[in-house]
């Protein structure tokens, strides 16, 4: 079969000029600033004038880039081979949210392909109405616009994936053999925040971000240990999920407690971990007291999360729903729910 697996992500600006059109297309996206357009619109380019010298600052630390394409470009590679060992003439096509590939390029690479079908793919673990919502919103958009005519499946998120599960506990299980034993550890498994009036309308991502834990810590071995699940990256007025990152660095600075941060929420390496986790929160954690700072890799393109999106791309082609990791629906009452939605031309 000829397929097609579009892989989303949110993208990241390839220069430092590109920095503030990438932060006014993010708080352009309705999922993001939920206002009428003649007001989100502006609001937008006021925020991403504002946000931009902040922002270059930590896209310079990175070389003057974002490298989550070349991260995502290394993950379709990956992910086409697998698929080709199955008996599947693929490709992988990347529709990045906010800067190039942007999604109108990614329908065009897939006419270009023809494929007898396409899979979308978020590489977002956990689903969130601002994260994996908006970029299929974009692409049925787009994609009706055009000249695709093949049948469309889609995954709606993979939580607690066997792959994914297993490639996390494997980096975990690494780093606790780097911890240093005369030092008492806790893990904090770290994932984006969101606002909470957004959690409070029915989105399910905190909910699945403690899906993820609860999967590694069942996984795991080695005998029980301190953790805490918390949340990074918050910026503006509004209340945040919690508790934040910073403030659980500074309680285990304040309890003479070594860390291991594990990236739950993330696949790939970017801003929020070689910046914000890396050198931010370390110069933090240094300076309230962490006896010992361990940060964990994302799976990037390990071969068993691979092999775990492989998994969900084969289960996606029988599906007329947007499938998950475990075949039905996942989030409880109340929680939007991605899988009940019938796929596009399926």
């Amino acid at each position: 079969m000829r397929i097609a697996v579009v892989l989303f992500n949110l993208g990241g600006p390839d220069s430092l000029d590109a920095v503030e059109p990438f932060l006014r297309n993010l708080f352009s996206d309705p999922a993001i600033i939920n206002l009428p357009g003649f007001v989100r619109r502006p609001l937008a380019r006021f925020i991403a004038a504002r946000r931009a010298p902040i922002a270059r600052e930590i896209y310079g630390h990175m070389g003057g880039r974002s490298p989550i394409l070349e991260e995502t470009e290394a993950q379709a590679r990956e992910l086409e081979a697998a698929l080709q060992r199955s008996g599947h003439e693929a490709r992988c096509v990347i529709a990045m949210r906010y800067w190039r590939p942007l999604t109108a390029e990614a329908v065009a690479a897939v006419e270009t392909f023809s494929p007898d079908r396409i899979v979308l793919l978020p590489l977002y673990p956990q689903y969130s109405t601002t994260t994996t919502g908006s970029s299929l919103s974009e692409w049925r958009k787009l994609a009706s616009r055009g000249r695709l005519k093949a049948p469309q499946h889609e995954v709606c998120c993979y939580s607690f994936e066997d792959g994914f599960v297993a490639a996390l506990s494997d980096r975990l299980d690494n780093a606790f053999k780097t911890a240093k034993p005369e030092h008492s550890y806790r893990v904090l498994f770290s994932a984006h925040g969101l606002p909470k009036r957004i959690v409070q309308r029915g989105d399910p991502y905190q909910w699945q971000v403690e899906r993820t834990v609860q999967a590694v810590l069942e996984r795991w071995q080695g005998g029980p240990f301190d953790h805490t699940i918390c949340y990074q990256s918050r910026v503006g007025p509004l209340e945040w999920i919690g508790p934040a990152t910073d403030e659980e660095i500074r309680r285990a600075g304040a309890e003479r407690k070594g860390l291991i941060v594990v990236p739950v929420a993330f696949v790939s390496e970017h801003s929020e971990t070689l910046v914000e986790l890396d050198i931010e929160y370390g110069k933090l954690a240094r300076a309230s007291g962490v006896p010992d700072y361990i940060r964990v890799p994302t799976v990037r393109s390990d071969p068993m999360f691979i092999d775990g999106l492989a998994r969900l791309v084969a289960a996606a082609l029988t599906s007329p729903r947007p499938v998950n990791c475990a075949g039905g629906r996942i989030c409880p009452a109340g929680r939007i729910c991605g899988h009940e939605r019938t796929s596009s031309h399926a």
